[in-house]
């Protein structure tokens, strides 16, 4: 068991250990120890706008450093900026501080290897074995030097503009593009830009403290009232460090993470029966299997989080894969999730076929889907118990294969989310609210 990793590193409210200045410069010099054992490298830095960044960066740059660790820093960049500048600068490792999409207030790390994907459970582990030991500097001659890298921002742009590979370029498209006030705020404009379209921007003012304010892709409603004002032909909306990406069509209806996949996998693999298929998660609806089975294409689930699905593509050697939130994966364009590159892919599917955003996700239909939460008492008991299991299989067999249910034991809080999914939204929250009631009845 992991102390402190989670499933996408390590995060926080900000102020609160692990989040604390002291715990960054221990983490730093862990993690140069490790990779110092693999010979004298280099390793790379970014982070998104929040103003913890300040204190964090410096703190794992004097901890890298007092273990040996030259240090290259990139400033505010997407974190899979940072997965691509690891591999091209034949770094060891590549840290991110970010929190994503959460709000200023919280902060967290990230870790990319050198390959530029998340590192291996063994290298966390080790990292964590450090991390007990005492703290002791190398010898003067032998610590690390820092320095800036100032193309980094220029490099990425023209990385993410070679992934699209269509003839059709974007002129005649004007696309509304919300930064979230965050990373992506001086790459995915010029972007867009530079590929020939009309680019108004939102939420790309960072101070520090409105990262994800009202804005990005976790609250798009702006985003959407802004293509309408401005009569744009799509929205695309990136969160705080630009690994996320929801579009909104020219209607302002919000296009998801399942229908941007739906988008991305069957412009890429068409309706053929011998090709590769799609990774979704547990949440994942369930209008996304059905359309993708109805064009031949295989589907699997993962655990919630890019770092289940990156393992269920890599097993199974697909290429694309997904959550709902917007975090998609397109192996043959890059290692990780990418909202820039995957917005790019949806762009590309709409030019190659000049279709517009909502015809193209018109060919998948959403199954209505309630969740609720409910608190109980004992979650180790879920998988046991007699009652709920036959409350289950009697939706099920209501629902038939037009619906299912799933049962999802939070791993933070003292919560079961109950979730049922099928074509009539009436019928789907009714059974919801019934199974709630018995998972309160019986776990409470």
């Amino acid at each position: 068991m992991k102390k402190y990793f989670g499933t996408d590193g390590i995060r926080g409210a900000v102020g609160e250990y692990p989040i604390t200045p002291d715990f960054m410069l221990k983490l730093g010099w862990a993690t140069g120890k490790v990779f110092a054992q693999k010979g004298k490298g280099k390793v790379l830095i970014g982070k998104d706008t929040r103003i913890s960044g300040y204190m964090f960066e410096a703190a794992l740059e004097a901890g890298l450093c007092s273990a040996g660790i030259d240090i290259n820093m990139v400033g505010p960049m997407p974190t899979p900026a940072i997965a691509y500048l690891t591999r091209t600068f034949g770094a060891q490792a590549g840290i991110v501080i970010s929190a994503s999409h959460n709000a200023h207030y919280d902060n967290g790390i990230k870790f990319f290897s050198a390959e530029g994907v998340k590192l291996d459970d063994e290298i966390e582990l080790a990292i964590e074995a450090a991390m007990e030991m005492d703290f002791v500097i190398v010898q003067s001659s032998e610590i690390g030097k820092a320095s800036r890298i100032t193309d980094a921002a220029g490099r990425y742009i023209e990385f993410c503009k070679s992934t699209y590979k269509c003839p059709t370029k974007l002129q005649g498209l004007k696309i509304v593009v919300d930064c979230a006030n965050g990373a992506t705020y001086h790459v995915a404009p010029n972007v867009f830009k530079e590929l020939g379209a009309k680019v108004s921007v939102i939420a790309n003012t960072p101070n520090g403290l409105n990262i994800n304010d009202d804005c990005g892709s976790t609250k798009p409603a702006k985003l959407a009232a802004e293509v309408i004002r401005q009569n744009a032909d799509l929205g695309i909306a990136f969160d705080g460090d630009g690994d996320r990406v929801i579009m909104v069509d020219h209607t302002g209806t919000i296009v998801d993470g399942d229908e941007l996949l739906f988008i991305i996998a069957t412009a890429k693999l068409g309706t053929k029966k011998d090709h590769r298929g799609v990774v979704g998660t547990l949440m994942s609806n369930l209008g996304l299997e059905h359309a993708l089975q109805e064009k031949g294409i295989d589907f699997a689930r993962a655990k919630v989080g890019d770092r289940y699905v990156m393992a269920e593509l890599l097993g199974r050697n697909w290429l694309y894969g997904g959550e709902s939130s917007g975090h998609l994966i397109c192996l043959d364009a890059t290692s990780t999730g990418d909202g820039i590159i995957s917005a790019l892919q949806v762009l590309s599917a709409m030019q190659s076929s000049r279709q517009s955003l909502q015809a193209l996700k018109s060919g998948m239909a959403k199954y209505p889907q309630f969740m609720i939460s409910v608190k109980v008492g004992n979650r180790g008991k879920l998988a046991t118990n007699s009652i709920i299991a036959n409350a289950i299989r009697d939706i099920e067999s209501t629902l038939g294969d037009t619906g299912r249910v799933l049962l999802r034991p939070s791993g933070t809080e003292p919560v079961v989310r109950v979730m049922v999914e099928g074509m009539d939204a009436i019928l789907v929250e009714r059974l919801t609210s019934e199974l709630a009631g018995v998972v309160v009845s019986e776990l409470a």
